[in-house]
């Protein structure tokens, strides 16, 4: 966020942070703050692990997340010497989220409603 710095407009420019948007594209893309969510609670996960805590998501775009948050830096995809056992993990980068994370179930736990009775007020 700029400052104007003329005394007479004393208007703020709101232009957003290039950074600031990029992280609230990435987090808002639908599917990564939960799987973000499920690998901080409940550490490395294999696929059908995932897969099992993120039931509405289909196993394509899960695929597709992953493979996006391993790019971004955000968790590792470790693959064992027997080839049997793969799982995803967060790097120290993905663990970063928690605060952010626990601030907005905060948010959501004082504000949200359920979807249930948000869709009965309309």
């Amino acid at each position: 966020m700029q400052m104007m710095s003329s005394k007479e407009d004393t208007a703020v420019d709101f232009t957003l942070c290039p950074r600031l948007e990029q992280t609230f594209s990435f987090l808002g893309k639908k599917w990564n703050g939960l799987i973000i969510d499920v690998l901080l609670e409940e550490g490395p996960q294999r696929f059908r692990d995932l897969a099992h805590k993120v039931p509405r998501c289909s196993d394509r775009v899960l695929v597709e997340r992953l493979k996006e948050l391993e790019q971004n830096g955000v968790i590792i995809r470790k693959t064992y010497p027997d080839n049997a056992l793969i799982e995803y993990e967060l790097t120290q980068k993905g663990s970063e989220f928690r605060e952010v994370m626990a601030a907005v179930h905060a948010w959501s736990d004082k504000w949200s409603c359920p979807i249930e009775e948000a869709e009965s007020q309309n």
